[in-house]
């Protein structure tokens, strides 16, 4: 592959990587006989988040970010209506630009069923393009978050202990 192609295609590899991410979700869920999930696509991009997961009465909105390992991001830009969100969250995967394999997961959110942790002591984000005389004006509904604010997951079982609070073997361990 072109390393051209990631920014090419940037949009078409998103989707691949979001059907790939919610594939392993249910994979996993499916093997360790988890409870069953539904998964909801947002077709408007104006709340902050990609996806909705539930699981039981555990409803996660979550927002998709992804970066591939040869990237130093140091940041996303999160909206704060995802704050609005019974349990939103964010979850940032790091991939390999080649085959497109998760490496590891940065988490961003609280337990099961509590909301999402304000986003008013991080930075407001701007424009990418200035406006006429050349001024990025704020976004005020973006908020730029550091990678440190993000917790590392090795596994999907720990991103679904993260979403739902059960592990492996179903037990409930984080009480909504």
């Amino acid at each position: 592959m072109d390393p051209t192609d990631h920014s090419t295609f940037s949009t078409y590899r998103e989707m691949v990587l979001e059907h790939l991410f919610v594939g392993e979700i249910l994979k996993y869920c499916w093997h360790h006989q988890l409870p069953k999930l539904e998964v909801l696509k947002s077709q408007i991009d104006n709340s902050g988040y990609d996806i909705v997961l539930v699981a039981n009465s555990i409803v996660r909105h979550v927002q998709l970010k992804s970066s591939h390992m040869d990237f130093t991001t140091s940041q996303v830009n999160i909206n704060r209506e995802l704050t609005r969100k019974s349990s939103g969250c964010v979850i940032w995967y790091r991939f390999d630009s080649s085959s497109l394999e998760f490496d590891h997961f940065l988490w961003f959110g609280g337990s099961p069923g509590k909301p999402l942790a304000l986003l008013d002591d991080f930075k407001t984000a701007k424009h990418s393009k200035g406006n006429a005389p050349g001024i990025k004006l704020e976004r005020h509904n973006i908020k730029y978050v550091p990678k440190s604010a993000f917790t590392r997951l090795a596994s999907i079982g720990e991103v679904i202990e993260k979403l739902f609070g059960f592990s492996s073997t179903g037990e409930v361990i984080q009480s909504p």
